[in-house]
């Protein structure tokens, strides 16, 4: 699939999920429930074939359910299903993951922000 494919594809896939997420909403009673913001992303591993690889990536964002912010996080892996041209099944993990508001999902970010300088720090051997 080229580039642009994929790129289409994403943003129709993040687009699906926010109308999904949006039409899932009817009532007040529900809005405890099933939070409005969601945020999906696609993994490309660099060894596609290794077991041990995909399973780390997985634990690493389950991991992530403890950030405060997070209403719900669902992780999975492509689907064993019949080859399609309207199906990309290039990527090995995909991550979705639901907050209150966009400021939660802001909040996450900022989190991974801090987990990623704090971890380039203690492999650089800088504070």
């Amino acid at each position: 699939m080229s580039k642009t494919n994929r790129r289409k594809f994403l943003g129709t896939a993040a687009a699906l999920c926010a109308g999904t997420a949006a039409a899932a909403m009817p009532g007040q009673g529900d809005a405890a429930k099933k939070p409005p913001m969601c945020h999906h992303v696609f993994f490309w591993l660099k060894n596609p074939g290794s077991k041990e690889d995909r399973d780390a990536l997985i634990a690493g964002v389950k991991s992530l359910a403890k950030i405060p912010t997070i209403r719900d996080l669902r992780v999975g892996v492509v689907a064993n299903t019949e080859a399609r041209g309207v199906v990309d099944s290039s990527w090995g993990v995909s991550e979705l993951i639901f907050f209150d508001d966009v400021a939660g999902e802001a909040a996450y970010q900022c989190t991974l922000s801090t987990r990623s300088s704090s971890k380039s720090a203690a492999t650089s051997g800088k504070k």
